[in-house]
């Protein structure tokens, strides 16, 4: 990339001295629930340290509503399971991977309820509910749609008083520190409030979730900025399947309030899309209607608001046949409550916005990436298990597996490594300008308007050409800047991202899955039934 930002001499953007270190056996970068599975697992093989930017309860993780998906009924099978996450993927997924994982769920889900998760259940069996694309009820859920919440308070309770683990908060990572002949992770860059410290270490567990803030609408906490993944790319880590984005059909469309997501799980139980006419629109463009995949939800409700001229469509929950939706769903009414809106009674508008990113680093099933020592689970990793479109609730039964696999590998790699270079001190010697004169946050802004404008749910090629172009030139008086501030970090991060996946959209001319080029509006599996990578080293 000629902005230079995929550059290995970016990971040292302090004045030159000597900074202070930390030791570890295992760093783990997040603390959602892959992070902290990771760290579990890693946890009987030494000294683990989890830093995340944010205080812990603030990830994905916390905020997801609808559940876990795993196959916990006599009347499912691991067969439908795997069947509906291949259909979901539109022929990228791994099937090797898709089955492992799958099969896996239900012991990590009994995990949990040892460690003191409570599942909803029903005459003592747990419940369960139905999202989209699935061919069965199997999303289990707790609180109603607390259930991410409840799953990252019940994994820091028990994390947290496992002998060697530290969790440490308002952690930022700039960047992985690798041997420069060749061994592998020595270390990551860190700022603790403005000051930088090196946490060294031979294994690095990259779990940082995904990137939802490079667009405008997005469902994602402000810490969603993909630094993680931007780190492993400079570190020499393959990124692919970037343009992979998945939007959520329904996140609350209000004047000044945060896009706050409205769980599948809602229309599972019966909710159903509304236009501004009050006609009931899914029905007309697939046969499951609102239980159809995401990406098709999504499209179909961009369709109807441009058919109807609006800005939005409506959710609604008023016909739910023997449910109580404030007792089934109370944080999602509670939360409408705030603006005056009663989900038994009103209807709720919506719209999509970006929520989950489907492809990112490339790793085996055991998190292992092209770096020997890092490590990647959960959003951040690509393992080949949601192909081109996730199907719903399959992202926390993803976190659990792949984190205690990456956790297990990173531990096994650092009991069988030798701490090389402690005695090295990491200085500073790059050059540059400071950044009294940039507005971090306008920048910031209209790389998220870009983004949501040009490489959202509809993509032609004209458009993503003036993103590419736009954010190159952003990118050429920003990159040069020695930042020492998290938000500008952040940014530098975002923009580097944002440039990968236009071009990734770009070059894929395709209609798959979540990716909807309308200059391209099939699939061609003759050129395009294959992975899209990204070098940032060679400059993609």
């Amino acid at each position: 990339m000629d902005e230079g930002f995929f550059s290995p001499r970016y990971v040292l953007p302090f004045s030159t001295g000597k900074l202070p270190h930390i030791f570890c056996d295992v760093l783990v970068l997040g603390a959602g629930a892959a992070g902290l599975r990771a760290a579990a697992a890693a946890s009987c093989c030494g000294e683990v340290i989890v830093a995340a930017k944010d205080p812990h309860p603030e990830s994905n993780t916390a905020n997801a509503q609808g559940g876990v998906a795993s196959v916990l009924d006599k009347s499912d099978s691991f067969e439908r399971h795997v069947d509906d996450t291949m259909a979901a993927g539109a022929g990228l997924c791994h099937e090797d991977v898709v089955r492992e994982i799958i099969k896996e769920g239900p012991a990590e889900i009994r995990l949990l309820e040892s460690w003191g998760l409570r599942l909803d259940r029903e005459d003592g069996r747990i419940s369960l509910t139905r999202e989209g694309g699935h061919s069965r009820r199997r999303v289990a859920h707790a609180g109603g749609d607390e259930t991410g919440r409840k799953i990252s308070e019940t994994m820091i309770s028990h994390v947290g008083k496992l002998k060697g683990v530290s969790l440490m908060d308002g952690w930022f990572a700039v960047d992985v520190l690798t041997d420069p002949d060749g061994g592998g992770v020595l270390g990551v860059l860190m700022l603790r409030g403005g000051d930088p410290v090196v946490i060294r270490t031979r294994s690095v567990v990259v779990a940082s979730g995904g990137l939802g803030r490079v667009f405008r609408e997005t469902s994602n906490p402000k810490s969603a900025t993909g630094d993680g993944i931007a780190m492993a790319g400079r570190a020499g880590a393959r990124l692919r399947d970037l343009e992979f984005t998945q939007f959520h059909p329904t996140s609350l469309y209000l004047p000044g309030a945060p896009r706050f997501l409205i769980s599948e799980a809602v229309r599972g139980e019966g909710a159903v899309l509304r236009d501004a006419s009050g006609l009931r629109f899914m029905p007309a463009f697939h046969d499951k209607a609102e239980l159809a995949p995401r990406d098709i939800v999504s499209r179909s409700i961009v369709s109807q608001m441009k058919k109807t001229e609006s800005t939005c469509v409506f959710l609604d929950m008023t016909g739910m046949k023997g449910l109580d939706p404030k007792r089934r769903f109370p944080m999602i009414a509670a939360e409408l409550a705030k603006y005056n809106i009663d989900i038994s009674r009103d209807l709720v508008p919506v719209r999509p916005a970006a929520h989950y990113l489907i492809g990112g680093i490339e790793c085996d099933l055991d998190g292992r990436t092209a770096v020997r020592g890092l490590f990647a689970c959960g959003e951040a990793a690509s393992t080949g298990l949601h192909g081109a479109n996730r199907l719903g609730s399959n992202s926390l039964l993803e976190a659990l597996v792949t984190g205690r696999r990456a956790g297990e590998s990173a531990g096994k790699h650092s009991a069988s490594s030798k701490r090389k270079g402690n005695g090295v001190q990491i200085e500073s010697d790059l050059g540059g300008r400071g950044a009294e004169d940039l507005n971090v946050e306008d920048v910031e802004n209209s790389v998220r308007a870009l983004m949501w404008r040009n490489v959202g749910i509809e993509r032609t090629g004209a458009g993503l050409v003036e993103a590419v172009e736009k954010i190159a030139f952003w990118s050429g008086y920003v990159f040069p800047t020695v930042l020492r501030d998290r938000r500008a970090l952040e940014l530098k991060n975002m923009l580097a991202l944002a440039r990968l996946i236009a071009r990734n959209a770009l070059r894929r001319e395709e209609t798959r899955g979540v990716h909807f080029r309308m200059d391209f509006p099939a699939p061609d599996d003759r050129r395009w039934k294959k992975h899209n990578y990204c070098d940032p080293l060679a400059g993609s």
